[in-house]
């Protein structure tokens, strides 16, 4: 069985956080967390808690069985809303500056 965890409205750019996601899709969750854990990018640490919470939530579908051979099997990005403010800038003008966020969504499961 298959287990869902989602992460909503992120404050960083989905370009971003697809990155990292690229990096962990297909890993045994054990590797992932241990990659995301010394990672140098700001938005590891909350994708590693993600990944934890679908652990947890998949631990709790199967009566707390064994983690051993459990795979991110997806993981996705999606846009989220985009905070739109005004930056100013020289001569009178002012250009717009996008706040973008994401949700992130990963889905773990047992080897096949």
């Amino acid at each position: 069985m298959e287990a869902v965890a989602k992460l909503r409205n992120y404050p960083t750019s989905p370009r971003k956080m697809r990155l990292l996601a690229d990096e962990i899709r297909g890993m045994d969750v054990e590797k992932a967390v241990a990659l995301l854990e010394h990672h140098p990018q700001h938005s590891a640490t909350p994708l590693r808690k993600l990944v934890m919470s679908a652990v947890s939530n998949w631990r709790q579908k199967n009566d707390g069985s064994d983690v051993s051979g459990l795979v991110v099997k997806t993981i996705f990005v999606d846009g989220a809303r985009t905070i739109k403010r005004m930056l100013p800038a020289p001569q009178g003008r002012a250009y717009r500056m996008r706040k973008r966020s994401n949700h992130v969504t990963v889905i773990v499961d047992t080897k096949q």
